[in-house]
């Protein structure tokens, strides 16, 4: 498609889209959200790129292949999983580590959770965007 304005109109769309999907991630860890969610608007943005752009211009955008995004997402789900085997718990056990905790205060909260949370952002992403693509190229 040649609309200047749809192409002007993407790049903004494209990068509230990611934001939005990242903040989306980061939220779902206490509340409605996640990876799952995150993953799938992040995906969107680059459809709506590929719809405005062309498929190789979103390629490019994209920067890496998306199969191989899914594939780094299933190894970091794995390492999530894998992590609560390491400290004696059973596998897929919530890990905690607590960034400048003091006796008076908590710190900042990273858990296996997140990490996990990151694998399927990946995963979605990545095998989304590879559906869309393989059938819009077919197209």
């Amino acid at each position: 498609m040649n609309s200047i304005i749809l192409m002007a109109g993407t790049r903004i769309l494209v990068a509230l889209l990611l934001v939005f999907s990242v903040f989306m991630l980061l939220r779902g860890h206490n509340e409605p959200g996640g990876g799952f969610i995150g993953g799938l608007i992040g995906a969107t943005g680059f459809v709506v790129h590929a719809i405005a752009c062309g498929t190789d211009s979103a390629r490019r955008a994209l920067r890496v292949r998306p199969d191989m995004i899914a594939m780094l997402g299933l190894g970091i789900a794995l390492f999530a999983g894998v992590m609560a085997a390491v400290f004696g718990d059973a596998f897929f056990t919530g890990q905690w580590l607590f960034l400048g905790a003091t006796e008076t205060e908590k710190g900042l909260p990273l858990s296996s959770v997140l990490v996990f949370d990151i694998g399927v952002y990946l995963v979605v992403m990545g095998s989304i965007l590879t559906l869309v693509f393989a059938l819009e190229e077919a197209i």
